[in-house]
């Protein structure tokens, strides 16, 4: 026999009769057990009716938006949480004995291993610390260390792909994974190829090394492209364009699954034999559809447009582009949560040679709508923001008016849909959308809007294409969508939605509680910023972490400008819900948060930019309940959250 027991819980002013009913219900079930008095009986973790998450602790490190603290790993027999502090390429180690009090213990530097290196990711596994490390030319080869948990002793480091970007072990501890992203130089005139190490740990002093990479799909580019993969860097092969980016496996520790975020796929990888088996196209959202709106407009500073305006816009298409993934079982079948956050290619956009036409300078896929078609073209752009890639492919653009006619296109002029409080000021990518003839060369119009092989040199855009989907997908195990979360964030954020409990989107100002509409898409680098992401990504989901409590499995997507933490129970991944959200920013208000002394001023603003989150089981916590580890970025602060559960 089998009970399940519930988890007990610190009282909590906001539901006293319901944690004295879980309370009383644990004493029930526990005088139950008692009185079997069987040698079968076993303890099973409760199935929580609802869940909330409490800001418990923070430990910061005292600056502002220079990335100090991000991704986050922990280690139960320590009580030690690790934090990626990439302003000193370091890592710093936190306490967590008492996780309300997180304490640093010590800052590991990888110095050592490379001169000038930095560290872009950790990850345990019991007792042995993984740690991904950058070169400082980050086209050369990285390096992973191993480290004990206990007492930080290097026990070894091997070389592995250019910029090691996210390290994982597999379940059963035997094996680490890195994605070694391998970007491009600013100039894009050095682009290493893209990679992911399977390092065998059994003996962690003598680890070994297996590369799976992508050399064996160069032949195949034109079937990848016509699949929807993004292949696009100037002249680069299969292996260099494609960017690993983060990993998840899968329970029995056989297969991982790799974001190519730039790329809009994801890589399928045999990990026993270190090889990559696919790599699975994973399409568009179209937000001209009821359920897909969103905000495209952040109005340019002007008070009249800025504000929230959800709503759909037919033709124009958000590429998933998820930067984080998570794996985990249900149905008898493994299913992958991944944050759509959205990423352009964006080399040497500082170099003024490049702005000036020197198309080896760099490559910059982003242009605003408004700058992208236009009746008269392209040069009235050059040396501001025309990329000489796109001048090299045709001398304008135009909409094609079957598809934009509702926003005022014409064949030979895409007119209001220009305009800031339409489609204009929104970030999309030019490198697609435009029509195409069977060979996948461009189609070329005319200033009229025909098609004219002979003299046009204007493409015609078909559909527009913007950077992430605003939202968390569900994916099976060959990259085909169960489920995306569609609207759910911005109109959430909007307080048009509640969760399914019916908690409404707020935040705190000071001593105000104020719903979240108040600042809807703001940016998480400067205050009273209402609307300033709309043209951009909006809220950027970013980091996403899974965690099983019970018969229930809960997704937790940290959203990198708006802020704060977003769970999803998505036990059913056809059809998960949204179950709460916190924001633990306080100040809202500041226009220019730099100017603040963060060692002294920084605990009054909160936390800012999550990247990295990581769910701790209350098996594996210090204080014996469900914690979430949430790094962030701009703020420099590791926040300790706990779960509140009721029965």
């Amino acid at each position: 026999m089998h009970t399940k027991l519930p988890t007990f819980h610190r009282p909590s002013a906001a539901a006293p009769f319901q944690l004295k009913m879980s309370v009383i219900g644990g004493l029930l079930l526990t005088a139950m057990l008692s009185a079997c008095g069987s040698d079968d009986d076993a303890v099973v973790e409760a199935t929580p009716a609802t869940i909330a998450l409490e800001k418990i602790g923070s430990h910061s490190a005292g600056v502002f938006g220079k990335s100090a603290a991000e991704i986050v790993a922990y280690d139960a027999a320590s009580q030690r949480a690790f934090v990626v502090n990439a302003l000193a390429g370091a890592l710093d180690v936190l306490s967590l004995a008492d996780p309300a009090k997180p304490v640093l213990v010590q800052t590991l530097k990888a110095d050592g291993i490379l001169d000038g290196a930095e560290i872009n990711s950790v990850a345990v596994h019991n007792g042995l610390v993984a740690v991904a490390i950058e070169a400082a030319n980050k086209t050369d080869a990285g390096r992973v260390a191993l480290y004990r948990a206990s007492n930080l002793e290097l026990l070894s480091h091997v070389p592995v792909g250019a910029l090691p970007d996210n390290i994982v072990f597999t379940p059963d501890g035997q094996t680490v994974l890195t994605a070694n992203e391998g970007e491009p130089s600013d100039d894009y005139q050095t682009d290493p190829e893209g990679s992911i190490s399977v390092i065998d740990i059994r003996n962690p002093s003598q680890p070994t090394v297996r590369t799976a990479g992508f050399s064996a799909f160069n032949s195949q580019a034109d079937a990848l492209r016509q699949r929807g993969v993004r292949i696009f860097g100037p002249s680069a092969s299969v292996a260099q364009d494609l960017e690993p980016e983060y990993i998840a496996i899968s329970a029995d520790g056989r297969t991982a699954w790799v974001t190519l975020q730039e790329n809009n796929a994801l890589a399928k990888v045999d990990v026993a034999n270190a090889t990559v088996t696919d790599i699975l196209p994973l399409g568009y959202k179209d937000h001209g559809v009821a359920g897909n709106e969103i905000d495209v407009s952040d109005g340019d500073g002007n008070p009249a447009l800025m504000g929230i305006d959800i709503r759909t816009w037919p033709g124009l298409r958000g590429l998933y582009m998820p930067d984080s993934i998570a794996a985990y079982s249900t149905q008898g079948k493994t299913y992958l949560v991944t944050a759509n956050e959205g990423d352009a290619r964006a080399w040497g956009e500082d170099d003024d040679a490049y702005w000036q036409g020197d198309a080896s300078k760099g490559f910059v896929e982003e242009f605003r709508v408004k700058h992208l078609v236009h009746k008269d073209g392209f040069d009235r752009r050059a040396g501001n923001d025309l990329s000489p890639q796109l001048r090299q492919l045709a001398a304008g653009a135009l909409l094609n008016p079957s598809v934009f006619g509702y926003c005022g296109a014409v064949a030979d002029n895409p007119g209001n849909c220009r305009a800031d409080e339409q489609l204009g000021r929104l970030s999309v990518t030019w490198t697609e959308g435009f029509r195409k003839d069977a060979s996948g060369q461009p189609v070329l119009f005319n200033a009229n809007g025909q098609p004219d092989a002979t003299s046009g040199d204007r493409l015609m855009y078909d559909a527009l294409y913007a950077y992430g989907s605003r939202s968390i997908s569900i994916w099976d195990e060959n990259g085909q969508q169960v489920w995306d979360s569609g609207a759910d964030f911005e109109k959430f954020t909007a307080n048009q939605i509640q969760t399914r409990t019916g908690k409404s989107c707020t935040i705190t100002s000071g001593t105000a509680t104020l719903d979240c509409k108040t600042f809807f898409n703001t940016n998480h680098e400067e205050g009273d910023g209402l609307d300033n992401r709309s043209d951009n990504k909006g809220p950027e989901p970013e980091g996403v972490a899974v965690g099983t409590i019970g018969e229930k499995t809960f997704a937790f997507v940290g959203l990198e400008r708006f802020g704060g933490v977003l769970v999803y129970d998505v036990s059913n991944p056809q059809a998960p819900t949204l179950e709460d959200y916190i924001n633990t920013r306080t100040n809202w208000t500041e226009k220019d948060l730099s100017k603040l002394d963060w060692s002294t001023q920084g605990a009054v603003v909160g936390d800012l930019g999550p990247e990295g989150v990581l769910f701790v089981p209350a098996t594996q916590s210090p204080n014996g309940q469900p914690l979430l580890l949430v790094g962030n970025e701009v703020s420099g602060t590791t926040a300790v959250f706990q779960l509140r559960l009721t029965y």
